[in-house]
């Protein structure tokens, strides 16, 4: 994946309509998004199941854009191997998913691909600052982890912009992704705010005219 200033857009598959995966999958590429966000829920971290690594073997031969692994799992060093893998560009991991997550951030980076850091809507973006040399990108929950279609919560723009300030002191080129309740309007409060890969799902799978929403995203 590019590492650019120029705002991206990652179409959750969350959203998506699973008996027509590989024709919708089809659809927001030919959009425009520009990556493919691939949430993976255990159950455990979060209180919901979602997909595994069966499913995005099964889609890595029609996909044409890079997959954005989300892991919202325990301990997600165990699965790094099963996800950092040829088709996906970044894999992202909880800061409350394992007592050290340094050692998953290393093997995603090892992989080859972008090594970002979650952290759920009550943690301080603070706590990534002292691993924050093996980071790549920075999620910001704007929703509770663990299911889609709520509602965008505002009270995260302050730690949206928290983020892009930590990840601007290092001097490095640092994303900040933004995921839960993305459309035209909130899209333009977290870029106001540093953020510049927004995960949007149900505004971009329902919408009549995919290009278009992708197009307001980025506007």
């Amino acid at each position: 994946m590019e590492k650019k200033n120029k705002t991206l857009v990652a179409a959750s598959l969350l959203a998506a309509d699973f008996s027509q995966l590989g024709k919708d999958i089809g659809r927001v590429e030919q959009a425009g998004a520009d990556w493919l966000h691939y949430d993976v829920m255990d159950g455990t971290f979060v209180p919901n199941i979602s997909f595994g690594k069966v499913v995005l073997d099964s889609i890595k031969g029609i996909i044409t854009k890079p997959v954005d692994v989300h892991l919202m799992i325990d301990d997600p060093a165990r699965y790094i191997k099963d996800f950092a893998v040829k088709g996906v560009g970044s894999v992202t991991v909880h800061h409350e998913s394992a007592p050290d997550i340094r050692p998953a951030l290393k093997a995603i980076r090892a992989a080859g691909c972008l090594a970002g850091v979650s952290v759920k809507p009550k943690t301080p973006v603070s706590v990534v600052e002292p691993y924050i040399d093996l980071v790549d990108m920075i999620l910001i929950m704007t929703v509770e982890p663990g299911f889609g279609g709520q509602s965008f919560m505002t009270d995260m723009l302050d730690k949206i912009a928290a983020a892009r300030a930590l990840a601007d002191s290092t001097g490095r080129n640092i994303h900040i992704e933004v995921d839960g309740g993305i459309n035209d309007k909130t899209a333009a409060l977290v870029k106001a705010h540093g953020a510049d890969v927004l995960v949007s799902g149900s505004y971009l799978f329902k919408a009549k005219d995919p290009a278009a929403a992708v197009s307001l995203l980025k506007a």
